[in-house]
């Protein structure tokens, strides 16, 4: 299933529901050996049930769906998989809970037990049935929708796009394809229509607003697959490919199974699987208590902006994000009001038309900007685009779209991860160092990258901020 397998989000979703229903099946299996006309009649005294057994199966639970990757997209694409994977994660948890149980609540009531492993069955099946049936109705409407170019309208392409509208209830959605036989132009196969050549690849991407591209095309265009893979580096869409059609020696690929169909990501996150759902509750958690914990000094940094100078209080940028996608970052305004139009006048370059960095002096910061840069509170409002999922807490600068617009090839692959409001770029120069010297930093963090580098970085940033290096 591509639109959900790397999404932290709706895994975090799916795993506390799960925990929700957990603790709902514990309780309910309670209330059942209370109340059902079975085994011998027992009062709540009698009982021996306390709250550590609510916290022992919620961890069972989780090491266990974590162990057997029970959360994982290609074990949940067919309504038999996903029976299967819930059948062994349910039979494997109640086996290390019985254990459990005989190593330390042995008084438990043995039939409680019983209720519990029919309950949470019961509740985790129809938990499923009902969300599967939910994306099926949310999938009909087009409702986040990932739409796909296949590149390709033979025998592979065709299947790959039978795939597709077999797997539309998903979220995904056949854009149609393109092919250099000019006889199929403008022919429909497998629900789709044959848009043009490979040569308005780039075109169509950006008429038809496309997320994914894949390819599908025969061994001997290997030299046209290669160049529109390069062609796509600039653009927000990620990149597959159908085996047996490149040589993939010059690019870090993942291999996918897609239902008996291989598919080689050229273009996939670098921080994948339990490392990005590490990564994302971690940056859900930093961020709100963050802004719990600040918010005093940004209602008083937004009072001081308005006071200072005319223009808005919070500014919206555009910048250029995760696998090249535009989004709008947020911070307190700390220049005058239209300071972009005058960007010519402090920008430094090389002899070579590379940007060094901006003015120290720069005249457009404001009085109060300058104390908001120094001490980095301009860039709390970035809080938002973590909680949206649009930035991390640790990652590569979220750099502007005209800077990426001067980029060389090999400097996109920045993009493999989102932005941060801090990284490695920042606790080791910040804006002292010449800009297209951060993309080499972040190379090294993407190259590095582990909870434990995330939590150095943080530490270290309070460091820079403090001292107020490289912030003007």
């Amino acid at each position: 299933m591509l639109r959900r397998e790397d999404d932290a989000n709706f895994v975090i979703y799916e795993y506390l529901s799960d925990i929700a229903l957990t603790l709902l099946a514990l309780h309910l299996a309670y209330l059942g050996r209370l109340y059902l006309p079975y085994g011998v009649s027992l009062t709540p005294e009698q009982i021996r049930f306390v709250p550590a057994l609510y916290v022992t199966v919620a961890a069972i639970w989780t090491l266990v769906a974590f162990l057997l990757n029970a959360y994982d997209a290609r074990h949940s694409l067919r309504a038999v998989d996903q029976l299967q994977t819930l059948l062994l994660a349910v039979g494997l948890s109640a086996f290390i809970f019985a254990g459990v149980l005989y190593l330390s609540y042995r008084d438990l009531p043995r039939l409680l037990f019983v209720y519990y492993v029919i309950a949470v069955f019961a509740l985790l099946i129809l938990y499923r049935w009902a969300l599967r049936l939910a994306l099926r109705w949310a999938g009909a409407r087009k409702l986040s929708t990932r739409r796909i170019l296949v590149v390709g309208a033979g025998r592979v392409g065709q299947t790959v796009g039978r795939r597709i509208q077999e797997e539309a209830w998903t979220g995904l959605e056949l854009v149609g394809y393109l092919d250099d036989d000019p006889d199929k132009i403008g022919k429909v196969f497998a629900g789709g229509k044959v848009l043009g050549s490979l040569a308005r690849a780039l075109d169509v991407v950006d008429e038809k607003d496309v997320d994914e591209v894949i390819f599908a095309l025969p061994l001997r265009a290997h030299e046209a697959l290669r160049s529109l893979v390069i062609a796509l580096q600039e653009h927000p869409v990620r990149v597959r490919v159908v085996p047996d059609v490149l040589d993939l020696a010059l690019f870090r690929a993942s291999m996918d199974d897609w239902d008996g169909i291989p598919l080689i990501g050229l273009r996939d996150p670098a921080i994948n699987g339990f490392n990005r759902l590490i990564k994302r509750i971690f940056d859900l958690v930093v961020a709100s208590l963050s802004l719990l914990a600040l918010w005093p000094v940004m209602l008083l940094a937004a009072i001081a902006i308005k006071l200072d100078s005319p223009g808005p209080i919070i500014l919206k940028q555009e910048r250029v994000g995760e696998n090249g996608r535009l989004f709008h970052v947020y911070k307190f305004r700390s220049m005058v009001k239209d300071a972009d139009k005058r960007l010519d006048e402090v920008l430094q370059q090389t002899e070579d038309g590379k940007i060094i960095h901006k003015r120290k002096d720069d005249p457009r910061i404001t009085r109060v900007g300058r104390i908001l840069r120094r001490t980095s509170i301009d860039e709390l409002p970035q809080l938002f685009n973590v909680l949206k999922g649009e930035m991390s807490m640790v990652g590569p600068r979220p750099e502007l779209p005209f800077i990426v617009a001067r980029y060389e090839s090999w400097q996109h692959k920045r993009f493999a991860v989102p932005p941060g409001i801090t990284g490695w770029w920042q606790v080791s120069g910040r804006s002292d160092k010449p800009m297209h010297l951060h993309t080499e930093d972040d190379l090294y963090y993407i190259n590095h990258y582990s909870p434990l580098l995330d939590l150095q970085i943080l530490w270290r940033t309070l460091g820079v901020v403090l001292k107020g290096k490289g912030a003007f």
